[in-house]
């Protein structure tokens, strides 16, 4: 990219964040600086190695199984969060489509080597405030994933990102359950036209096992100065020393990390980023023809067939009919007194979370419920026997 191209695209971006006031879950921004997926494609990086997914599900140990917890956890974030990037430090992120209510996202990844299936089942269940909820499930292996979040993005000069919501890795095997923190990010490298996402402070995955691991998250600037730096731990909650059995420390976005276990005072792994052996599968997703209107690729064809020959104006079009079609739903809701219901997910009751309360017992941690228009769970039966054409009378363009 040219100096001139990146100097336009920065003066863009600034002019449009300057005139932007409160939440900008909401707001797409300028079309060169959207990423050619939707906000519902998200929970791919859950799903996209399955073996990785899997491996929690065929470890006898307890220790080492929060250790392969933690480890899908850290090998999922560069999908995570840089959107559109290949996370090196030449590219820059940039910004998923906003999802509209209704709007679906259906995948599957196979490892035929490692016989290992995953599937992911993506729904946007709320459009004000924003909310998506995903199920990530091996059958064959019996563990899932589920997990909703609300978006609120905030500018200060730094795009602030933060997720209100959770998610639980359940498996069967066990019968355990680990809760899976949401990260909060800062957008930087606005002003230089290289954007890039950096999370700092300390979280912790927590497992019914008794067993802890807590990531503390590092960036450029700070006391080690290296960009997406972290260095986690696993011990045992009930340890009165906390002694650590596993440490981790490296970079989640390149180069990679090593574990070592401080009891034998060895390494047990040296994971490498980009390492043929540990680069995501091939999605599985239906053709567009077999798609369903709800579906998220088949909904935003143009936007994206626009993006990919570079008409900014036809991405706009495209885009603006689907919005504007929305807002028109929206107001034939109201006035027919039509409520929304959400195909594969519903809300419950906060104290139906029984998970997160008997996991967070002591921490502190808030549920925050009323933000998320309840807690979010997949509606298994409905998932199970989904067939299309899932809405009747109705397409993400208007009622029929």
């Amino acid at each position: 990219m040219d100096h001139k191209s990146v100097s336009s695209r920065v003066r863009d971006l600034a002019k449009f964040l300057s005139t932007v006031k409160g939440d900008l879950s909401n707001i797409t921004g300028p079309p060169h600086l959207l990423a050619p997926s939707s906000v519902v494609e998200v929970g791919h990086c859950w799903a996209q190695r399955p073996s990785v997914f899997a491996a929690p599900s065929l470890e006898s140990d307890p220790e080492k199984r929060m250790l392969l917890v933690l480890r899908w956890f850290l090998i999922a974030l560069r999908s995570q969060l840089y959107i559109g990037s290949t996370g090196s430090k030449s590219s820059s992120i940039r910004k998923p489509l906003n999802a509209f209510l209704g709007e679906l996202f259906l995948a599957s990844w196979t490892d035929a080597e490692k016989k290992c299936n995953t599937t992911l089942v993506s729904e946007q269940v709320s459009h004000h405030p924003p909310i998506t909820a995903m199920h990530v499930s091996d059958a064959e292996h019996g563990i899932r994933s589920t997990g909703y979040a609300r978006v609120e993005m905030t500018f200060n000069g730094t795009v602030n990102i933060r997720q209100v919501g959770n998610a639980v890795l359940h498996i069967d095997r066990f019968d355990e359950d680990y809760l899976i923190p949401l990260l909060d990010a800062k957008v930087r490298g606005i002003l230089s036209g290289c954007m890039y996402p950096e999370v700092l402070g300390t979280y912790s995955i927590i497992g019914s096992s008794g067993y802890q691991a807590e990531v503390r998250f590092t960036g450029e600037g700070m006391i080690r100065g290296k960009r997406n730096s972290f260095e986690a731990r696993v011990f045992h909650r009930d340890d009165p020393s906390k002694q650590t059995l596993y440490e981790i420390k490296g970079c989640w976005s390149e180069g990679g990390w090593t574990v070592r276990d401080p009891r034998m005072g060895e390494t047990v792994e040296v994971y490498d980023i980009d390492a043929p052996e540990n680069q995501p599968v091939p999605i599985v997703v239906d053709s567009l023809a077999e798609q369903d209107p709800w579906e998220s690729r088949r909904a935003w064809e143009g936007v994206f067939r626009g993006m990919a020959e570079g008409d900014m104006r036809m991405v706009l079009n495209e885009k603006t009919r689907i919005e504007q079609a929305q807002r028109r739903m929206r107001v034939e809701e109201k006035e027919r007194g039509i409520v929304w219901e959400p195909l594969f997910f519903k809300s419950v009751q906060p104290e139906e979370h029984e998970v997160f309360h008997r996991l967070t017992e002591g921490t502190g941690l808030k549920l925050l419920s009323e933000r998320t228009k309840g807690v979010w769970k997949p509606d298994l039966e409905r998932i199970k026997k989904a067939q299309r054409p899932f809405r009747l009378g109705v397409t993400p363009l208007g009622y029929c």
